[in-house]
């Protein structure tokens, strides 16, 4: 933890935190991160909210539509990667040039297969609409530059998150500002698809600039084939259990397009919308305790298994506490923030917040699947989440609408991060685990 961030604490606090130094490093990349998510969670839900109330449920439908149509086939460019190449960086940093510049040729790869993908898609299943061509090729045109994120996961190994942070910070307020603009302007939904997309290439340009300013010109990377390879076959399954993840968590805005129409896509990701905006909170601890979990495995099981029980623990409790405050005044905050076009989002919120429980759950044990060798474990889960999730959206959109894919999600994160765990003899630890924070969350 750096000195700015010290002094901003309590005196009792910066003496326990003299001289331990991976917990001052932890803390201080989580205090950038979530620094960032904060800033994020306020102006984000400020700008969507009034983003959502300028289009109306119809067209923000639409975005929606657009944006969880592509994340279906972005999450291919990834290649499963991300976690097992900070795995690798953080037991070997001295091969960074090797193991980056490996990972950039399979993302680019990736990237160009998904982004043909989509278009093939677009061209199979929307061939006279136009208007939803156009705002799906513009959202998918992001995936291109998706391999840049590469660049994140070395500053994730290294606990150096600050640069990140300050890259897609900029981005974000710039392009938050472009948003406010393009509804004073009156702008169509066309223009806030370009808008996400341009946000996300200069998001990429930030990254690369904070790269070389620190270790030189990405240009410097050098790709090993047998490496790339060895990576490749290592994160097959992880690629696998990403598609299976995205697809049960977008694919119900897809059916609810093709089932029901475009404003109930629209009531449903305004739910979303608050909803989904807490799990920055995991997602930020975890990357952070990454590094830390994964050198404890290395030393003592023990000690490892102490501290991802803290970690899941922590997690869950303050995802009860969110779902608990958000059931009480998912009333009065719909109406206030989205008006009365949103007046049933309400009831869509109260369900599908506790699925967060879950999901919190899963992302602090994405730590067990990857120093414990869970990732076919991992997959399986994916895989059965996704079936049952499309099998509950098929029978409840029909018969209520967005509400029913609300209790698909959260039967599906039950199904899915939890209760399959007990199947295998190897996850078995990781479901004591897990109902142990469970219990624990509601003391």
């Amino acid at each position: 933890m750096n000195a700015c961030w010290l002094k901003l604490l309590p005196q009792f606090i910066r003496r326990r935190l003299t001289d331990r130094h991976r917990l001052q490093a932890i803390l201080g990349n989580s205090g950038w991160l979530l620094l960032d998510k904060i800033m994020r969670m306020g102006i984000g839900v400020f700008v969507s909210v009034w983003v959502a109330r300028y289009l109306g449920p119809e067209s923000f439908g639409e975005l929606s539509f657009a944006i969880a149509f592509v994340a279906l086939f972005g999450s291919i460019a990834s290649l499963g990667l991300d976690g097992i190449v900070v795995r690798e960086l953080v037991r070997s940093p001295e091969k960074r040039v090797y193991i980056l510049g490996s990972v950039f040729i399979l993302k680019w790869l990736g990237s160009l297969f998904a982004f043909l993908l989509v278009v093939l898609a677009v061209m199979l299943t929307m061939p006279l609409d136009e208007g939803k061509q156009a705002l799906v090729l513009i959202v998918a045109a992001g995936i291109l530059v998706q391999p840049l994120d590469t660049i994140d996961l070395w500053f994730q190994s290294q606990v150096q998150s600050r640069k990140t942070v300050t890259a897609r910070s900029v981005s974000y307020l710039v392009f938050s500002g472009v948003r406010v603009w393009l509804i004073l302007a009156k702008a169509d939904v066309i223009a806030f698809a370009a808008a996400a997309t341009a946000e996300t290439c200069i998001s990429a340009l930030g990254l690369l600039v904070s790269y070389k300013l620190s270790y030189g010109s990405v240009l410097s990377l050098r790709p090993v084939w047998t490496m790339a390879m060895t990576l490749l076959k290592e994160s097959w399954p992880m690629m696998l259990s990403g598609l299976a993840v995205i697809l049960y968590m977008r694919i119900d805005q897809v059916m609810l397009e093709s089932m029901v129409g475009s404003r109930e896509v629209g009531l449903y990701s305004a739910a979303l919308r608050l909803s989904e905006v807490w799990y920055v909170i995991p997602a930020v601890l975890v990357s952070s305790t990454m590094p830390y979990l994964t050198d404890a495995y290395s030393k003592s099981f023990r000690l490892y298994k102490r501290r991802l029980q803290q970690l899941m623990n922590n997690l869950v409790t303050m995802a009860y506490i969110v779902a608990i405050v958000m059931t009480f005044i998912s009333g009065p905050i719909i109406k206030l923030l989205y008006g009365a076009a949103y007046d049933s989002v309400d009831e869509i919120l109260s369900v599908h917040i506790w699925a967060g429980v879950f999901v919190f759950l899963g992302i602090s044990g994405s730590a067990a699947t990857m120093n414990e060798g869970l990732i076919k474990v991992s997959l399986f889960q994916a895989m059965i989440g996704a079936l049952v999730n499309i099998s509950l959206n098929l029978y409840l959109i029909p018969r209520f609408g967005a509400l029913g894919c609300a209790y698909a999600t959260l039967t599906t994160q039950v199904v899915s991060v939890w209760l399959l765990c007990a199947l295998f003899f190897r996850s078995r630890g990781l479901f004591k685990m897990q109902t142990k924070a469970l219990l624990l969350g509601v003391r």
